[in-house]
């Protein structure tokens, strides 16, 4: 090769450099090579991200001396980061901290009390050492986001963490990193929104009180603004909200107000219903251990079985349910309480094939109906959320409702029905309840009667309580207790998660909710095989290097023996 080529063959691979580095500047792109995309972020995100007018700030406290579980949860909270920060107009600074690090015991554990005083709980881990020794590390894996709107700074937090029950470690870990970005985004788009969409709770059928839907109300305020009022004689009153809530009723609705929820509907508004089939006497229950059950009739059946379901008047036992004290001692002994099945108040699985009800906890109910899908839909996509266990009992009513039901035995001779729906989702188009029927009187409008809907959603749940968080106190000294809360078996159910997914789902017209529904399959080890193969693999390890180094060697001199030999 002369001097003149080779010069020529340099300049050309300086310019190709130089036009690579060009056009990569001007047609900005990245490749994910990995099956299910796990490091591409939704359309949605990207846009997100590119609208934002300041900085982002992410402080994890997710660091330290952590097992490899949590150690590649970090991992992938960083690379998540690193994804948003490629894309954030004003970009994304993180900071990983270790809330373990301090001099002293009593400095530790007042980092300790800061970060749960800012609702940042503490994880108990339990590891072995070096030695076999089991030993407790306290992790927080927990994420809070800062972010500057006008002249205020906005900071929320996040929970890196899923902690599904009946799930192993492995399995949690995995899921907290299959719904990092939703979580992530759920919280951005929260600090980041200006204007609030409106949403709305019915009133004026004896609905739940304000106290007892409070935990509801605060956290969907985070995201909407959530009014309360009766709806009237005008249609159009409901037009402002994006959806509407009716939770546990007691009172029978007007055909004033059936007609204008109608035609909310019939235009595209969303709604939560939360409609109990029986009605039960909990004051008869306390005083009396018994009370009789009866059909609970708000005059919605039509319009909801128009619409495509049907709430039957029964009342579904479980055998997986919640835990009731019982008084076990005898009369005039003192007393003596201790935990008994309350088979009236099924823990209900939740669907993990739809975005409001995939990796929740199972949703705490109390005397709970069962729902069946009517007509043929064409139009309308049906998909379940809630269902009973494998064991459930029927109970129809008119019938009696006692504590005694707390000495019947767990065999298939009385739960002798499986996987009752509790709740259920629909989307698509609506047939009016009032078609080929006259306007009611007193309704002032001048709009022609809406008969097919928009496409539209609702969500159906056979159960009032679901949404009916406990209260501490009495009159107007009350303290709320957390939806889902149970404070005898002292444990968080899902029912809060339930509703804030509800609405979520229910107001987004974007898609942002099928981001739970990402998957990224667990590709775990084979122990078994590790163990018993161990001197094996650890023998491959060390001699597959050298031998492959071994190979090349000899290839390389027998090439350039042959090469110059010639």
């Amino acid at each position: 090769m002369t001097r003149a080529k080779k010069i020529s063959y340099t300049l050309a691979a300086v310019a190709a450099v130089i036009l690579l580095t060009i056009l990569s500047e001007k047609f900005f792109f990245r490749i994910d090579l990995t099956a299910e995309k796990r490091y591409s972020i939704s359309d949605n995100t990207k846009n997100l991200l590119r609208n934002l007018d300041n900085e982002l700030k992410v402080t994890v406290y997710l660091d330290g001396d952590l097992n490899s579980g949590f150690l590649r949860l970090r991992k992938a909270t960083k690379e998540m980061l690193d994804e948003f920060n490629v894309y954030a107009e004003h970009g994304v600074s993180y900071e990983f901290v270790n809330p373990s690090a301090a001099t002293s015991s009593e400095e530790r554990n007042k980092k300790y009390a800061e970060l749960e005083k800012r609702g940042l709980r503490q994880i108990p881990v339990y590891d072995k050492d070096e030695e076999g020794k089991s030993v407790m590390k306290i992790v927080f894996p927990w994420a809070e986001i800062s972010y500057k709107r006008g002249d205020d700074t906005v900071v929320a937090a996040v929970n890196l963490l899923k902690n599904l029950a009946g799930k192993s470690g492995g399995e949690n870990l995995n899921l907290s990193v299959q719904s990092l970005e939703f979580e992530l985004t759920n919280t951005i788009r929260m600090i980041t929104s200006s204007g609030l969409t409106k949403i709305a709770f019915i009133d004026g059928h004896k609905e739940l009180p304000e106290p007892y839907v409070w935990d509801s109300y605060t956290k969907l305020s985070e995201y909407y603004q959530v009014d309360r009022g009766v709806i009237g004689t005008d249609p159009s009153i409901l037009d402002p909200y994006k959806a509407i809530v009716i939770a546990g009723p007691q009172d029978k609705f007007s055909e004033q107000d059936k007609y204008v929820i109608d035609q909310y509907i019939m235009n595209g508004g969303k709604v939560l219903w939360l409609i109990d089939g029986v009605k039960i006497s909990l004051d008869s229950l306390s005083s009396y251990s018994e009370t009789v059950g009866v059909a609970h009739d708000v005059n919605l059946s039509d319009q909801l079985f128009k619409y495509g379901v049907r709430i039957n008047p029964v009342l579904l036992q479980d055998v997986q349910c919640a835990l009731v004290p019982v008084n076990m001692s005898r009369e005039g002994d003192q007393p003596k309480f201790e935990p008994a099945p309350w088979y009236y108040s099924p823990l209900l699985l939740a669907s993990p094939f739809h975005p409001v009800s995939k990796n929740i906890t199972p949703v705490k109910s109390e005397f709970v109906s069962s729902i069946d899908f009517v007509g043929n839909r064409e139009n309308v996509k049906q998909d379940v959320l809630l269902i009973t266990s494998t064991g459930t009992h029927v109970q129809n009513v008119p019938s009696i409702v006692s504590m005694d039901i707390i000495n019947i035995e767990k065999n298939g001779v009385h739960f002798n029905a499986q996987n009752k729906i509790a709740a259920v989702s629909m989307e698509g188009i609506f047939p009016s309840v009032f078609a080929n029927r006259m306007i009611p009187n007193g309704i002032t409008t001048n709009k022609p009667t809406v008969f097919e809907s928009k496409p539209t959603k609702m969500i159906v749940v056979a159960d009032g309580d679901i949404i009916k968080n406990d209260i501490d106190g009495q009159g107007s000294k009350y303290i709320p207790m957390p939806l889902g809360y149970d404070r005898y078996m002292n444990q968080q159910f899902g029912n809060s998660e339930f509703v804030l997914n509800a609405v979520n789902y229910l107001t987004d017209d974007d898609g942002w909710m099928e981001l739970r529904s990402r998957e990224i399959a667990l590709r775990l080890l084979n122990k078994p095989a590790i163990i018993g193969q161990r001197k094996f693999w650890q023998w491959v390890n060390v001699l597959l290097p050298l031998a492959m180094l071994g190979l090349f060697g000899l290839g390389f001199h027998f090439f350039n023996k042959r090469r110059y030999t010639r």
